[in-house]
C-alpha cells in the first residue's frame, strides 16, 4: 500500500500529460515510451483561429445615437470576430466621446469604449432691456432670436445659432436707446395787448414729454421767456428741447402773437400839439391837446383810444388868445397869462427915449423867437396924464398902468424892464436894453419846462 501511495502521483502526471498531449496536438511536448526524459521544443507560431467555429469573438457593438461601420477580414458577416475594425460615428447633433475606431482583441474585448453625447451650447446670457426666444433650447441648430423692449433698438446680430462645435454663431447684441423722446408743445396763440400797454401777459402749460424707452426725461430746456412773461407787440417763437438718459433729444415750438389795437393817428391842432400816454394811439392811450403860448384851446382837452379802435370826443382847436384889457385890476390882467405866456414889461419915461427905441427895434426883429418862447411884450411909456400902456394893439387904462408899476416896482424916471415867467414871478430885471440873444439864453436855460424843452428838442428851432 505505501508503494501504491507513492506511485499514484506519477501515474496521474503521466495521464495528465497524455491527456494534454492528446487534446492539444502539437503543443511542443511529447513523451518517449522507452525513456523517462522529457525534451522541450521551440514553440511554433500561433495557429490560425478557426473563424468558422468562433464567428462572434467580441460583443456586438451598439452605439446609442451613433453608428459603427465595421470591416472584418472574413467579410461583412463577421462584424464581431477577432481582428474586426470598427469606425464609430454619431448622428447629427451628437459628438463622439472616445476613440473614433476600435479593434476586436484576442481578449474578446474591444480596444476602447466610446459613446455619443448630445451637442449643447452654453446658456446665452440675458440681454439688458431685451430678451430672446430659442427654437430648441441650447441644442445644436437651435436658433435664438433677439428682441428689445419698446423704445430700444437692437445693435448687433438679431439671431444666433448653436453650431456643431458647441459655440453660438455671431456675437452678443445689445439693446440701445436710439429713439428720441416724444414732446408736444402747447398750441400757438394770439393775445391782445392790455389797455394802455403795448404788451400782453401770456401763460401756458409746460410741454408734454414722454420717453418711449425707460420713461425717464433727464431735462427739458426752454428757449424763450418763461410763462407769465410780458410779450411786446409782434410774433414770438417759444422752443422746448427734451433730453432723455441716453442723450437723445427732441424739440418742439409754438408761437405767441401779440396784437395791439390801435386807433387812427391823431394830428396836432394848428398852433398846438398833442401829448399822449403809452404809444400814442394804442387801446387805452390818452392824448391831451395843448396849445402854443398865446393860443387857447377850444373843445375837449383829452381823448381816449377805445377797444373799438375809435377815439372819444372830437379834435379841439387852438384859437388866438383873447386878451381882455377891460378888467378891474392888474391882477386880473396878469391872470390871463398864467401858465400861458411869459411877459416882458418895458418902462420908459417917453417914446423918444433912445433905450426904449433900441429895445423895441430889437424885439421887432426877434418876433419869431419871442413867440417860440411864449413871450408877450407889455409897454408902459410916458408920464400921466398922457401915459400909454399897451399889449400889442390892446390899450390899458391909467388905473391898470399905475397898479402894474406899483406891483412890478417900475419907475417912470428912466428906462427899465422886467421878465416874468408863466407863473407871474419876477425872474430878471434890466436897466438897459436886453438883446434877443440875451433873453433867449436866459429863458432857454432857466425858464423852460420839461415839456417845452422836449418839444423844442423834437421840433428844433424854426426861426433859424
Amino acid at each position: 500500500p505505501r508503494m501504491a501511495q507513492e506511485a499514484a502521483p506519477v501515474l496521474l502526471v503521466v495521464l495528465a500529460r497524455l491527456a494534454s498531449s492528446t487534446w492539444h496536438e502539437g503543443s511542443g511536448y511529447y513523451l518517449e515510451s522507452h525513456t523517462n526524459e522529457v525534451y522541450a521544443e521551440e514553440p511554433p507560431p500561433e495557429p490560425a483561429l478557426d473563424y468558422r467555429r468562433v464567428p462572434q469573438w467580441c460583443a456586438t457593438l451598439n452605439i446609442h445615437r451613433g453608428e459603427a461601420t465595421c470591416y472584418s477580414p472574413r467579410g461583412s458577416s463577421y462584424r464581431s470576430s477577432l481582428g474586426t475594425r470598427c469606425e464609430l460615428s454619431c448622428t447629427r447633433g451628437y459628438r463622439l466621446v472616445g476613440p473614433s475606431a476600435v479593434h476586436c482583441l484576442p481578449s474578446r474585448h474591444w480596444s476602447g469604449m466610446a459613446y455619443c453625447r448630445q451637442i449643447r451650447c452654453h446658456v446665452l446670457p440675458a440681454v439688458l432691456r431685451g430678451s430672446y426666444v430659442c427654437s430648441a433650447g441650447v441644442q445644436m441648430d437651435s436658433r435664438c432670436d433677439y428682441t428689445c423692449l419698446p423704445g430700444y433698438q437692437l445693435e448687433g446680430d438679431r439671431s444666433r445659432t448653436c453650431m456643431e462645435d458647441g459655440r453660438w454663431s455671431g456675437g452678443e447684441p445689445v439693446c440701445v436707446d436710439l429713439e428720441p423722446p416724444k414732446i408736444r408743445c402747447p398750441d400757438s396763440r394770439e393775445r391782445l395787448a392790455e389797455p394802455g400797454k403795448l404788451t400782453a401777459t401770456v401763460y401756458w402749460d409746460p410741454p408734454r414729454v414722454r420717453d418711449s424707452a425707460d420713461g425717464v426725461i433727464k431735462r427739458v430746456v426752454l428757449r424763450g421767456p418763461e410763462p407769465g412773461s410780458e410779450f411786446p407787440e409782434g410774433e414770438h417763437v417759444i422752443r422746448y428741447t427734451a433730453h432723455d438718459q441716453a442723450y437723445n433729444r427732441a424739440s418742439c415750438k409754438f408761437s405767441i402773437r401779440v396784437q395791439v389795437r390801435r386807433c387812427p393817428v391823431l394830428k396836432p391842432p394848428q398852433n398846438g400839439y398833442i401829448s399822449c400816454t403809452s404809444d400814442g394811439n394804442n387801446y387805452g392811450a390818452t392824448c391831451e391837446y395843448l396849445c402854443d403860448g398865446g393860443y387857447e384851446r377850444q373843445g375837449t382837452s383829452l381823448r381816449v383810444c377805445q377797444s373799438s379802435q375809435q377815439w372819444t370826443g372830437s379834435q379841439p382847436l387852438c384859437a388866438p388868445m383873447q386878451i381882455i384889457t377891460d378888467v378891474n385890476s392888474a391882477a386880473s390882467l396878469l391872470d390871463q397869462f398864467h401858465e400861458k405866456r411869459r411877459l416882458f414889461v418895458i418902462s420908459a419915461p417917453d417914446p423918444s427915449n433912445r433905450y426904449y427905441k433900441m429895445q423895441i427895434s430889437m424885439l421887432q426883429q426877434a418876433a419869431c423867437g419871442l413867440d417860440l418862447r411864449h413871450v408877450t411884450t407889455v409897454e408902459l411909456v410916458g408920464q400921466p396924464p398922457h401915459e400909454v400902456g399897451r399889449i400889442r394893439e390892446h390899450r390899458l387904462s391909467l388905473g391898470i398902468i399905475e397898479e402894474l408899476r406899483r406891483f412890478l416896482h417900475l419907475t417912470r424916471s428912466h428906462f427899465n424892464a422886467v421878465l416874468l415867467d408863466k407863473a407871474g414871478t419876477d425872474r430878471e430885471r434890466y436897466i438897459a436894453p436886453a438883446s434877443p440873444d440875451e433873453l433867449f439864453v436866459f429863458i432857454d436855460t432857466y425858464l423852460l419846462s420839461e415839456r417845452e424843452a422836449a418839444r423844442r428838442e423834437q421840433g428844433g428851432d424854426p426861426c433859424e
